[in-house]
């Protein structure tokens, strides 16, 4: 893993693993990659010459052919709520949204995957704005790094930042071979030593991703799934055309027993107002998941300008979710965060220079959606 002469890499997204392979290519013992870690990861140093109990020579070869680069800030914003957002300032002009929610015992940072998002689920204001690129470890796990320096720690705890959902922009399991190293430093505990368990991947169904998933990492995993059958299903979430329903739950059943987790797989919904919130819905769902160790988080959808979608009212959601309580599933309806500063789930856009012609597409997919002609006349 020689680095480019010349052209300094950010270490920030490598994993102690890839640490320990470059030390070791320079004659360097494995220990210090742990030293290194610490001190980017938990320390919050990006100035090689501060880690004191590093080789001179060592931080002087760091110094030559590597930097410690975290994200830029080119906005914060702070809602009522607490919520905080980032708009986060990437090299080639694009940007990316990170959102940190406090609550009662605990924060939850949503990272950014990638820069907008190739999906084109119709509810999503991300999905409009088109794709750009992946992100670079460094950019996913820089967000980590960002929020813990900028936030104080609440008292009684040793930081804000308790869990991390990949949910942000973007697919993660599109960007695989990127996303698994941040993983695996969010979990380390040499950087920022999260429990598995509090630490999600959300997907919206890319099959065989998923199935690798499962020999790299046991985090917790949330299936994007918005529809309880393939035909409603292939208009909002149109990854479904190429893995519909039947396999991606094969291939969630599959993780859940292949990283033994206890508390199964996190289903998201996103509510739309006659479109997949009837009465009919709730129980075709609830008769598709029986097999599927799970738990199911309702969003009531988040506005956007331009969407062609309404949000329920309060009576059909509490009643959808009470149709799925009565059927014996663990259902909770997602309160809405950070609203006011377009934070919220499906809300974040960022700043993408599209590569995907991404407007045109997205107004064919409205046309084809029951339940939202009103909207999108």
């Amino acid at each position: 893993m020689s680095l480019p002469n010349h052209v300094p890499v950010n270490l920030l997204g490598y994993s102690r693993d890839q640490l320990s392979e470059l030390f070791g290519e320079w004659g360097e013992p494995s220990f210090r990659a742990t030293q290194v870690a610490k001190w980017m990861h938990q320390h919050g140093v990006t100035d090689f010459d501060a880690m004191t109990n590093v080789s001179r020579k060592l931080r002087e070869r760091l110094a030559r052919e590597a930097e410690i680069r975290p994200p830029e800030v080119a906005l914060e914003k702070t809602s009522d709520d607490g919520t905080v957002k980032w708009v986060l300032r990437l090299p080639d002009g694009n940007a990316i949204e990170t959102v940190y929610i406090p609550d009662s015992g605990r924060g939850t940072l949503c990272v950014s995957s990638q820069v907008g998002c190739a999906l084109d689920c119709t509810f999503c204001s991300t999905a409009q704005q088109g794709f750009n690129r992946n992100l670079t470890s460094a950019e996913i796990i820089g967000q980590v790094w960002l929020a813990m320096q900028r936030l104080p720690a609440p008292e009684g705890r040793p930081r804000a930042v308790t869990n991390v959902v990949m949910m942000g922009m973007g697919e993660p399991l599109a960007n695989f071979d990127a996303v698994v190293p941040a993983l695996q430093l969010m979990t380390d505990d040499n950087a920022y030593g999260l429990s598995r368990r509090r630490v999600t991947v959300s997907t919206s169904g890319l099959v065989p991703a998923l199935d690798r998933l499962a020999g790299h990492t046991d985090v917790a995993l949330a299936l994007s799934l918005h529809a309880p059958n393939d035909e409603l299903r292939d208009r909002l979430v149109p990854i479904n055309r190429k893995y519909p329903i039947a396999p991606l739950i094969d291939a969630c059943r599959r993780y859940v027993e292949a990283t033994g987790s206890h508390s199964g797989v996190t289903v998201e919904y996103v509510l739309l107002a006659g479109v997949n919130d009837r009465p009919e819905h709730a129980r075709e769902l609830a008769a598709l998941l029986r097999e599927l160790p799970c738990k199911l988080n309702l969003i009531p959808f988040n506005p956007f300008p331009g969407a062609p979608f309404d949000r329920p009212s309060e009576a059909d959601i509490e009643r959808f979710e009470r149709l799925l309580q009565k059927a014996g599933y663990v259902t909770t309806v997602r309160r809405t965060r950070g609203d006011d500063i377009d934070a919220a789930c499906g809300q974040l856009v960022g700043q993408v220079e599209d590569r995907t012609n991404r407007g045109m597409r997205m107004i064919r997919l409205h046309a084809e959606i029951p339940g939202t002609e009103r909207r999108a006349s």
